[in-house]
């Protein structure tokens, strides 16, 4: 079974090797795809100011992607990339970060387990999310308030 999703893609650290955030969206991107996951639509890079205490802006982006992973699976798959790009889960929330993936929604709806929520319980709230996810996706429905990420994103603005 094919499942679709909308993934959030964000960094505000250079990584070695790879350069600055906006260069390591670019590579994230490749990563996805070298893990069997079908970039089928990716928005602008956009900057942002960060949320929490991390002084450094960020870049960020969205895709839609497809592949044959159930949500577990799917969020072990992006943990891997963020992993191989230097990403360490100690320590102060909201920190700088290389790689920050986030699994936004899902073609089956609704998801969740302890380790995982679909969809994601904050994106609704953050512009530098629903800016680049309403332009690849603009009629995806959130499976929560029936609302589709066009009108999610005009009424957040």
């Amino acid at each position: 079974m094919i499942h679709t999703y909308l993934v959030a893609l964000g960094s505000n650290m250079r990584v070695p090797g790879i350069g600055a955030p906006p260069r390591v969206i670019d590579a994230a991107v490749v990563a996805l795809e070298m893990a069997g996951i079908d970039v089928t639509a990716l928005s602008a890079t956009i900057a942002s100011r960060p949320v929490g205490p991390s002084m450094r802006s960020y870049a960020n982006a969205a895709a839609r992607v497809e592949c044959d992973l159930a949500p577990p699976d799917m969020l072990a798959a992006i943990q891997e990339i963020e992993d191989d790009f230097g990403r360490r889960r100690r320590g102060a929330r909201w920190r700088a970060r290389p790689l920050d993936l986030d699994i936004i929604l899902w073609s089956g709806g609704l998801w969740h387990s302890p380790d995982l929520t679909i969809p994601h319980p904050s994106f609704r709230e953050r512009d530098f999310v629903l800016a680049p996810a309403a332009a690849i996706a603009p009629d995806w429905c959130d499976p929560v308030t029936g609302l589709t990420l066009r009108q999610i994103s005009a009424r957040a603005s």
